[in-house]
């Protein structure tokens, strides 16, 4: 069941959506449709490129970014500007690297959600390690940049091939797989005074998957578990197909998984909102290992696949969420399906591909974006979305598929 009666609530509630990169339109619909005034704010270089849904804001405000990076004081001092008219009942952020603004807005203006602390669990690469591994959940050796005779101990101790890793990056970017300790100290002294930005751990190879989840005053009262195909890691930097299906329900994998995340999710506290959780089964021991999470929405079309598959949309859900948290009402989830989803994303060496020749029923969602091409299926076989999956990637790799260099920083 979904949230009833929210139109009784006394007065509207206010949303302050942050968004450096365009998303969130389905969020920002739904808390216009439940009632609440929403504002926006995101960035200059977006004003002209953006179609954000407009009849669901009061107002859109612009702050100057440098590739959508934002100065935390100009934030601070327009959003309090704002508040001289405007009564915010909640800070929302709509993209991972939003997060920590969200928190230092809240800190300064008071108001509840991830505060500055909380949300470096979700951010901070070497928080998340240290949080869980101090809560007893398995995570792969590790040590900070800070401090070079750890470094020299860790690279002595613990077997390579490692990963440098930047603490604030959002999922693969910037990371490096490096193999001898002479690579590892070149790029710690390369990168000058922001090496303590990093954090160094053993690579562990084995499969990736991803529980994509929906908490409601700390309760997983949602959780969905899924296996990419490819790495993630491996296709930002070496090229590839991006691929990923939701796991057979009930299979050992599933129940570990999502077993898993709600053990991690307790651990850092997550009270209400979506999250994003990345795990890896080592090949070696069939152990596995927590790689990171976030608090928000699950990327690359993640969304659209668990939708297609269940009917329920994590953009929605979320502001359903937050809403119910702002009220104090109980939040439950719509009724879903279960059948199975693959997703498969791949840049395309034509500028618009013509797909036109992929017919089968199962297919539900083609990519619309230049140079690249991409496909959802559905089925209520886990059997035949594996199938097709397969045949696709083959398709892809054969006829369209480009690469790039890898991502050092953010693009668009």
């Amino acid at each position: 069941m979904e949230i009833t009666d929210l139109n009784t609530v006394p007065a509207p509630l206010t949303f302050l959506c942050l968004a450096s990169f365009e998303k969130g339109h389905r969020t920002l619909e739904e808390l216009k449709r439940q009632g609440c005034r929403v504002f926006l704010l995101t960035s200059l270089s977006l004003r002209d490129k953006a179609k954000w849904p407009r009849e669901s804001l009061e107002d859109i405000f612009y702050l100057p970014d440098q590739e959508h990076q934002w100065d935390a004081q100009d934030m601070i001092r327009g959003v309090s500007h704002l508040c001289r008219t405007q009564q915010i009942d909640r800070i929302l952020p709509l993209d991972d690297f939003d997060v920590e603004r969200a928190a230092l807005l809240r800190e300064h203006l008071r108001l509840p959600g991830l505060g500055e602390t909380a949300s470096r669990y979700f951010r901070d690469k070497l928080a998340m390690r240290m949080r869980a591994a101090e809560s007893g959940i398995r995570v792969p050796e590790f040590t900070a940049t800070f401090n070079y005779e750890r470094i020299t101990n860790f690279l002595e101790q613990v077997p390579g091939p490692w990963v440098l890793k930047p603490r604030l990056m959002a999922g693969a970017i910037g990371i490096k797989k490096v193999h001898h300790a002479q690579e590892v100290w070149d790029r710690v002294h390369a990168a000058g005074d922001e090496q303590s930005f990093f954090v160094l751990e053993r690579f562990v190879p084995g499969s990736i998957f991803h529980v994509d989840s929906i908490w409601s005053a700390g309760e997983m009262v949602y959780a969905i578990a899924s296996a990419y195909g490819t790495p993630p890691l491996k296709v930002t930097t070496g090229g590839g197909i991006f691929t990923t299906r939701i796991l057979p329900y009930g299979s050992e994998e599933d129940l570990a998984l999502r077993a898993m995340n709600e053990r991690v999710l307790k651990a850092f506290q997550l009270l209400d909102g979506v999250s994003h959780t990345e795990f890896i089964r080592a090949e070696g021991d069939g152990s596995y290992y927590f790689l990171e999470t976030s608090a928000r929405v699950g990327g690359a079309h993640i969304s659209d696949l668990i939708e297609a598959a269940t009917g329920m949309n994590f953009w929605e859900e979320w502001a359903k969420v937050e809403i119910a948290a702002a009220t104090g009402r109980r939040y439950t989830t719509p009724q879903t399906r279960k059948d199975y989803g693959g997703l498969l994303v791949s840049l395309a060496r034509q500028e618009w591909p013509d797909t036109s020749s992929f017919q089968e029923p199962e297919l539900v969602w083609r990519m619309k974006k230049k140079h690249h091409i991409g496909f959802i299926v559905k089925s209520p076989r886990w059997e035949r979305v594996e199938e097709l999956i397969n045949v696709y990637a083959q398709r892809v790799r054969d006829e369209y598929h480009a690469s790039a260099p890898p991502l050092d920083r953010l693009r668009e």
